[in-house]
């Protein structure tokens, strides 16, 4: 039994299993600040970590990921064993949401959200990661920060992405979703921002 930690509303219209990214786990700020923000708004979220990532806490030493079949499995093994009866959907912060999208149309979820999707790496627009959107026939949600150098918008725009995919940008906000200060906004009025935007998407798939 894969142990996983879950944010539970009072009477939840949904179930979002989402998982972190590729440097920091279920507990990291963002990810405690998110779910909490997608659980008030009336969906269980339900979080877990990678093996990489339970080693790497164990240990207090960095690890990088395993290869992404060997994620696609896990992500596949902690969707099997949820067994709450509302609908389910699917996704993750960057490398998280990743290996949700690349799942999403083999599994049991409904649909699929990406928080700061991981089109390229930084700095390296070639090494592009669309291949498998292109052919998406499930919706997935991409909410993406003005300045994220893992895909920005004038990029993205070239991916002529399919229309299962629906994309919202956060002004000014990088991949973590946090603006300049000098922008006005602030991480958890984006933060927040990505909860409306997630909560109204899994509402418009079970409407």
């Amino acid at each position: 039994m894969i142990k996983t930690l879950v944010n539970q509303p009072d009477k939840p219209i949904a179930n979002l299993i989402f998982a972190h990214g590729a440097g920091a786990g279920q507990n990291s700020e963002f990810m405690q600040s998110m779910a909490l923000a997608i659980a008030k708004l009336g969906v269980r979220v339900i979080r877990f970590n990678f093996c990489y990532m339970q080693i790497a806490e164990h240990t207090h030493t960095r690890r990088p990921p395993e290869r992404v079949p060997k994620l696609m499995d896990y992500y596949q093994q902690v969707i099997e064993q949820v067994a709450y009866p509302e609908p389910l959907f699917i996704g993750g912060k960057s490398m998280g949401g990743r290996v949700a999208s690349m799942i999403l149309d083999n599994s049991s979820a409904l649909a699929g959200i990406c928080m700061g999707y991981p089109f390229h790496p930084p700095k390296k627009p070639e090494k592009c990661r669309t291949e498998h959107l292109l052919t998406l026939a499930k919706p997935l949600l991409i909410l993406q920060g003005e300045r994220d150098t893992f895909g920005t918008p004038a990029e993205i725009a070239q991916y002529a992405l399919p229309k299962p995919v629906q994309l919202e940008y956060l002004a000014d906000g990088d991949h973590s979703f946090k603006p300049r200060v000098k922008s006005g906004y602030s991480q958890q009025q984006h933060i927040l921002q990505a909860a409306q935007h997630s909560v109204a998407f899994i509402n418009n798939q079970i409407a």
